[in-house]
């Protein structure tokens, strides 16, 4: 059961960390419509767009590994320290 909760918060904390990025993307979104609109273009609408995006996907992701190594670094060290000094057969 407790493998279960495990799994479950790491999804959530992934969702967070992919979802946590979202000022980034609208504030782009802000500056690529502004830069349309003066120029009678939507070729900023598009590049800003898409990069914005791939942006958002790749700093959620690398979020969310980081966390991942911290908390497989944490699960290694807690393997490898002693129980309690007892050694046990």
């Amino acid at each position: 059961m407790e493998g279960q909760d495990n799994v479950k918060h790491l999804e959530d904390r992934f969702v967070s960390n992919a979802l946590g990025t979202w000022v980034f993307s609208q504030s782009v979104g802000i500056v690529s419509y502004s830069c349309g609109n003066k120029r009678k273009s939507l070729a900023p609408i598009v590049f800003f767009g898409t990069t914005s995006t791939i942006l958002h996907i790749i700093m959620g992701i690398t979020a969310s590994e980081r966390e991942h190594a911290k908390r497989q670094m944490q699960l290694l060290e807690a393997q490898n320290s002693p129980n309690d000094g007892s050694l046990t057969s």
